[in-house]
């Protein structure tokens, strides 16, 4: 059997990122800069008010409280995206709203709820100083600032600052397509009964959810059955020089263990260079990974938790690598059992599936999400985490366990 690490480190080998492209920002969230966002002006360009209500001189205020207000004429008023029509005098003020540019003369802002308006004056009920409520010119940002470089992963706020020092567009890692097709004349999909041995189809809906959750784009290429010349067809389509719906990564599931009408297998053996894995981990030992044509290819087990697990482990970072991620992994943590853990001295590392609870104290618990058969998915269903068993004979309740976190 081929080590975890040794599986992942030789898939790893193979995958890259995608090259840049230039997309707007309406499509950059959750992609990875590939350039540097540099800001041309200062952000704010402008020094403006962070409140509404009085552009002041401070010493203007100078003793002045609810009891002893100071009252000032108001001379003008100041709205967002305009400016004062001059400049403002000593013992005088300027109604102005947020965000509005301050006007020479006025060094601070008292806001509204600190006046009260009379005709056309103005009581000043407390004293403010020098600078309060003003946001300077450049609070945030600089004229010629780099502000994201390379390897930043746009968030809406990433997003928002771009657009703030005009940009329309990024250069960004390309969102991978990536194509997924079951195989096997026992599946079945829709209400209607099943036929004698016949199965639904719940792989490529799950793996098709698991793609566009990584952030990447699912091309649901269907139901292919135990037929050589099918399969081939359908991989041609998504790859190589005569690709009609081309991708830049495949995933299968089923049709790559050990049997006799393991039709996928024998496909892929021809066309592509293929690495045919018994990995050393419970469920989804078996594990087919290769090059098609210059696109990666994964081939997961068919039985539903084993093909997804297969995915968290394999396909996952390896599709997070292509949209330029450097963290490709779930997170980890470790968790206290609730309950023994027990599994056999096999060999392989088990993922179990479990429920992770977190304490007050940031301390994680886990109890099993039901039964582990690799043909259960709605354990997996129900699990927000993989438990991962070392070879052995598992752990007592109470005992430390590392987990991965599905859900984060």
């Amino acid at each position: 059997m081929t080590p975890l690490d040794e599986a992942q480190a030789r898939i790893a080998r193979d995958i890259s990122p995608l090259a840049p492209i230039e997309v707007p920002l309406s499509e950059a969230r959750g992609l990875v800069l590939a350039q540097d966002v540099t800001s041309s002006e200062a952000i704010p360009p402008f020094a403006n008010t962070a409140m509404d209500g009085f552009a002041v001189r401070a010493a203007d205020t100078a003793g002045a409280s609810s009891s002893n207000p100071v009252t000032v004429p108001v001379v003008a008023t100041v709205a967002a995206g305009a400016v004062a029509p001059r400049a403002l005098e000593a013992g005088e003020a300027m109604r102005i709203m947020t965000g509005a540019p301050i006007p020479d003369g006025a060094d601070a802002v008292i806001m509204v709820e600190l006046t009260e308006a009379v005709d056309d004056n103005v009581k000043l009920l407390a004293e403010v100083e020098v600078g309060n409520h003003i946001r300077p010119a450049g609070d945030d940002l600089d004229a010629g600032t780099v502000i994201f470089g390379p390897g930043e992963v746009l968030s809406p706020a990433h997003l928002g600052v771009c657009a703030s020092v005009g940009y329309e567009t990024v250069l960004v890692h390309a969102r991978p397509r990536v194509g997924v097709f079951s195989t096997g004349d026992e599946l079945m999909v829709g209400p209607a009964p099943l036929g004698p041995g016949q199965i639904r189809d719940s792989n490529r809906p799950s793996i098709v959810a698991l793609v566009e959750e990584a952030g990447c784009v699912a091309v649901n290429l269907g139901l292919l059955r135990d037929d050589e010349a099918e399969i081939e067809a359908a991989l041609r389509s998504a790859v190589g020089p005569d690709a009609t719906n081309p991708v830049d990564a495949l995933i299968t599931s089923g049709g790559v263990s050990m049997g006799d009408f393991d039709f996928v297998k024998r496909v892929l053996s021809r066309l592509g260079d293929m690495n045919w894995m018994q990995v050393a981990i419970k469920p989804a030992k078996p594990l087919a990974f290769g090059m098609l044509m210059g696109t990666p290819i994964f081939g997961l087990p068919g039985n539903p938790v084993s093909s997804m697990v297969s995915f968290e482990l394999f396909a996952r970072p390896s599709l997070l690598t292509m949209m330029g991620r450097s963290s490709t992994s779930r997170p980890v943590a470790f968790a206290l059992a609730d309950e023994p853990m027990r599994r056999p001295a096999d060999g392989k590392t088990h993922f179990a599936r479990v429920i992770a609870s977190p304490e007050p104290d940031g301390t994680w618990r886990i109890r099993s999400a039901g039964g582990q058969g690799s043909h259960q998915l709605t354990a997996m269903a129900r699990a927000n985490a993989l438990a991962v068993l070392p070879d052995g004979t598992g752990v007592d309740a109470g005992g430390r366990v590392q987990i991965m976190l599905l859900d984060q």
